[in-house]
């Protein structure tokens, strides 16, 4: 039973209860459509008895209403109303919270809400196997008959319903799409009935997957399940830069990431000065050029045409003082951020050494040192002498003086010319 267990993405698989020998379905929270149920221990009413949330393949869900009356908890696989025929899903949640979620989602009245039929029998488990089976060679010959048609979409992704007796194809495009021709062949290719939804960027990148610049998995693939509009907006009040391919995601889209703490960067900002006025001091205009929200700091510079201009901190406060003083028509004195002013009570000055060092010092190439190359010369002295060595004059008998040796060959030569001569 476990071996062919199928659970659409959550890695919960059948516990045998040592009391009662039964399987049990424990969810271990794994899957990113699963609901953590913190109204559990409330005592179950008429309502929570009668509706079951049922997760089905990516990001589907569904309610259903559960009028046989059967105990069911999270895992359990059930066979539920579909259209037409059955399909098979996953309870994903039960209990009181149920219509809270409802309620959240906008769902339906309870009145033409869709029914359970039976936990899922043998026979409807082998149907749901071959059903997903048949998705992945499905998503390729799909995709190989829009190429044939040349239309300009993409399928995504398939999912049969859990009968095998329809397919619903997930594409993406930009424009309208002509499926007249396109339905047919998948219904000649397929043999069962075809329907078209269109999704989006955002929600292909959670089909697909992938890793983020954060290093982490996508939030779309791991567990974030409703997209909300993120704007350039967003961006600007965290002081992040506006390039678009910094605060893109993989979709193309702007990060989800960025609303998560636009709240905190708003209330933070709320006593914060209007930088688009720029200060009058005594040496001129200083104008604003970032912002630390947090830090609670604003960088001002002097507008001036020298590249090597100089940054200058200043507290929220300091800047507030500066523009009560120009709306009274005074000039303030020049910039000075408080760290300068500490440095200069305390007599310690901090210098930033960044960049005074060459950055291709380390390709420079060494110079190579020439061998000193010793000459045979005709004297030795003593002091070139090792210390081991007796001077010239207080020689062995084994060692005899340079001079002395080249002057007793010359005798030699001298002595064999005499010699034929006569």
């Amino acid at each position: 039973m476990t071996e062919n267990y199928i659970t659409r993405g959550c890695l919960n698989r059948p516990v045998e209860n040592a009391e009662d020998g039964k399987f049990e379905n424990i969810c271990k929270g794994c899957n990113k459509m699963n609901v953590f149920n913190w109204l559990d221990n409330i005592p179950d009413n008429d309502f929570a008895e009668d509706v079951v949330e049922i997760r089905f393949k990516n990001t589907r869900k569904g309610y259903y209403s559960n009028n046989t009356g059967a105990p069911l908890i999270n895992g359990d696989v059930v066979a539920v109303e579909g259209s037409p025929g059955h399909d098979i899903g996953i309870v994903s949640l039960t209990g009181e919270l149920v219509a809270l979620q409802m309620k959240r989602h906008n769902a339906v009245d309870v009145s033409n809400i869709k029914k359970i039929y039976r936990k899922a029998k043998p026979n409807d488990l082998e149907k749901w196997y071959q059903a997903i089976e048949r998705e992945t060679e499905a998503l390729r010959d799909s995709r190989q008959i829009v190429a044939n048609l040349a239309l300009a979409m993409k399928i995504s992704d398939v999912e049969f319903q859990g009968d095998n007796t329809k397919a619903t194809f997930y594409y993406i495009s930009d424009e309208r799409v002509d499926f007249r021709q396109l339905i047919k062949d998948f219904a000649d290719h397929f043999k069962v009935r075809i329907e078209m939804k269109q999704i989006g960027a955002r929600q292909e990148a959670g089909k697909v997957g992938g890793i983020g610049t954060c290093g982490r998995e996508l939030c779309c693939t791991s567990w974030l399940t409703a997209f909300a509009s993120v704007s350039t907006n967003a961006a600007r009040y965290q002081e992040v830069s506006l390039n678009p391919q910094k605060i893109a995601g993989q979709c193309g889209k702007l990060k989800c990431c960025l609303n998560y703490e636009l709240k905190c960067y708003i209330d933070a900002r709320t006593d914060f000065p209007d930088t688009s006025i720029p200060l009058e001091t005594e040496k001129g205009k200083a104008y604003h050029s970032k912002t630390d929200v947090y830090r609670r700091i604003i960088w001002y510079s002097y507008n001036n045409e020298n590249e090597n201009e100089t940054f200058i901190p200043l507290d929220v406060d300091v800047v507030k003082e500066i523009l009560q003083l120009n709306q009274q028509g005074k000039v303030a004195k020049d910039l000075q951020s408080s760290s300068e002013r500490d440095q200069k009570e305390s007599g310690i000055i901090y210098k930033n050494a960044v960049g005074a060092d060459s950055i291709s010092r380390f390709e420079e190439k060494r110079r190579k040192k020439k061998k000193k190359t010793v000459k045979n010369t005709a004297t030795v002295d003593n002091k070139s002498k090792p210390n081991n060595q007796t001077p010239s004059n207080q020689t062995s008998s084994n060692q005899i003086p340079i001079n002395q040796n080249r002057s007793a060959r010359k005798n030699k030569k001298e002595g064999a010319k005499t010699k034929t001569e006569k």
